[in-house]
């Protein structure tokens, strides 16, 4: 008898590790997509093969079997049985044991609190395994012991999303005590200027280039990374945000119909910026239409008579000019016949770039830029038609602009020994994904290489994009490294139409494994563009 409770207990420490083990990887991933119960259940649908494990198929074997040995055979030798073989089944938790992040899971006090009440529903059935296993009185309880660990571990990504149910009431009380703070420091401090930027992409660059323009004149605060949600927002303001400051810049970024609104609702923009409309987030927005609507509401909900700066090279950018309150500066590096700023002579190279920059006034400066890429020189101007309206003369601009060094993971040019590094993971734009490729194709010294995953969320034209992202890479690059055999298979095809030769692309099932097959194929002189990098939840 005491056999049977050893492996009782040491049954019950395997299935209470894996159950723990797999209720972090389910929180994880639900913070991955930002809280949101529809993203995560939408991403459930498509993973099914992380819900149901080998490891339930034999602990439900070993349910079927043990059920009849206990109650109709021998309960002594069937637990004997029963038990270690329930051990072996839940030792096996490859995909929680492994599971290297690039995001990892932050512990902060919203996801404390969906913890402890994913915790809770998930003692319930082990609770209830107990009650009914303690009443049968018996060695036949096991059995009812063993049915609670299973469906508390079965039942763990339906835990965490009942979890987020449960504490969206909470979470939205805290939310709107955020907002209200935050709101009554802007108004505190009616003398501050706000700069709201949003578009497909480009914000964040333009962002981190304006901030350094405006700088040479004011006390400037621009919001960090990619903080561009209504909480980060609220952190930004909250937290960051002091009396001394008299320029707030912010980027502003949307997935759905009515996210700009609520952001300018929350920190209305004196000056509004718009970069660009794109296929991101076709697949939330519907259609390009959608997404200009959306962006252009930046510009409708701004303050009364306040600036917009549009990118008039962007037909639907240009368009929004209607809906813009006050003054209008348009910028160009197509030298497009309204346009307020232009570049000309653009100059691209390894280092940087170089044009000349013409202002409102017809002022030319020549210009330098350690930014990579056209799309680099288009931010730029966006920045200087601010810059401009705010006072700086188109020369303190230049000086400031040669200042600005890459944004992180944005086209940033680094060494790693003797091997060039061209680091544009966060960016996920089909313009953007081409420019990088090209850059990289200037490149002489070594042999190219690209690692991507391609891009998401563009909806019906996802496999389109792809696949000719595909077909300009086969035209740049002497190897191409795929991270997802399904996730890339239209770049794959793309490769093939140019007759890209099959040993120069290698498909990889992660990012990690594509590492280390470059630490050993990579030589001095080599250069890497790292392309997208997509967040955990889309590893295949």
């Amino acid at each position: 008898m005491l056999l049977v409770y050893f492996f009782a207990v040491i049954a019950t420490l395997f299935a209470g590790w894996r159950v723990g083990r797999r209720l972090r990887y389910f929180l994880h991933l639900f913070q991955l997509e930002g809280y949101k119960p529809n993203q995560y259940w939408h991403w459930l649908g498509g993973h099914t093969g992380h819900i149901v494990r080998l490891s339930h198929k034999i602990a439900l074997g070993v349910l079927i079997v043990a059920g009849g040995g206990f109650f109709f055979v021998d309960p002594f030798w069937t637990a004997l049985v029963a038990l270690p073989a329930w051990a072996i089944a839940f030792a096996s938790s490859r995909l929680y044991r492994s599971h290297q992040a690039k995001k990892p899971l932050a512990y902060t006090n919203r996801l404390k609190r969906l913890l402890g009440a994913a915790v809770v529903l998930t003692l319930v059935p082990l609770v209830a395994g107990l009650v009914l296993g303690a009443r049968q009185g018996s060695l036949a309880g096991f059995w009812f012991y063993l049915i609670g660990f299973f469906v508390a571990d079965f039942g763990a990504p339906l835990w965490v999303l009942l979890a987020g149910f449960v504490m969206e009431p909470l979470e939205a009380y805290f939310r709107r005590g955020f907002k209200k703070q935050a709101r009554r420091r802007l108004q505190e401090q009616s003398d501050l200027i706000v700069v709201g930027i949003t578009g497909s992409y480009g914000k964040t660059s333009t962002k981190f280039i304006l901030a350094e323009i405006l700088r040479q004149r004011f006390n400037v605060l621009a919001s960090p990374a990619s903080y561009n949600t209504p909480m980060g927002l609220c952190l930004v303001v909250n937290n960051r945000l002091k009396p001394e400051h008299q320029v707030l810049v912010l980027e502003m970024g949307m997935r759905y119909r009515g996210d700009i609104r609520e952001l300018c609702e929350l920190a209305p923009p004196d000056v509004a910026v718009v970069t660009s409309v794109g296929v991101a987030h076709l697949e939330t927005m519907g259609s390009l239409d959608n997404i200009a609507r959306e962006k252009g509401d930046l510009l409708e909900f701004m303050k009364p008579g306040g600036t917009a700066v549009l990118n008039v090279d962007d037909e639907r950018v240009a368009a929004m000019a209607a809906r813009a309150p006050g003054r209008v500066w348009r910028v160009s590096t197509e030298g497009h016949a309204d346009a307020d700023i232009t570049a000309s002579d653009i100059r691209y190279g390894p280092e940087g770039a170089s044009f000349t920059a013409r202002d409102d006034t017809g002022d030319e400066v020549a210009f330098k830029t350690k930014l990579l890429g056209k799309h680099n020189v288009l931010n730029i101007l966006l920045g200087v038609a601010v810059g401009r309206e705010m006072g700086l003369r188109l020369r303190q601009i230049a000086h400031a602009v040669a200042r600005v060094e890459p944004v992180e993971h944005r086209l940033q040019l680094r060494r790693e020994g003797a091997v060039t590094i061209i680091d544009d993971a966060f960016n996920a734009n089909p313009v953007g994904a081409r420019n990088a490729v090209e850059i990289l194709g200037q490149f002489d010294t070594g042999r190219r290489v690209v690692v991507t995953p391609g891009m998401i969320e563009l909806g019906e034209r996802q496999d389109e994009e792809n696949r000719t992202f595909g077909t300009h890479i086969a035209r740049h690059v002497d190897l191409a490294v795929l991270i997802g055999p399904q996730q890339t298979r239209p770049i794959q095809e793309g490769l093939l139409a140019e007759d890209f030769p099959e040993e120069q692309t290698k498909v990889f099932t992660s990012f990690f494994d594509a590492q280390d097959f470059l630490k050993s194929y990579l030589r001095p002189g080599d250069v890497v563009l790292y392309e997208n990098d997509l967040p955990d939840q889309y590893n295949e």
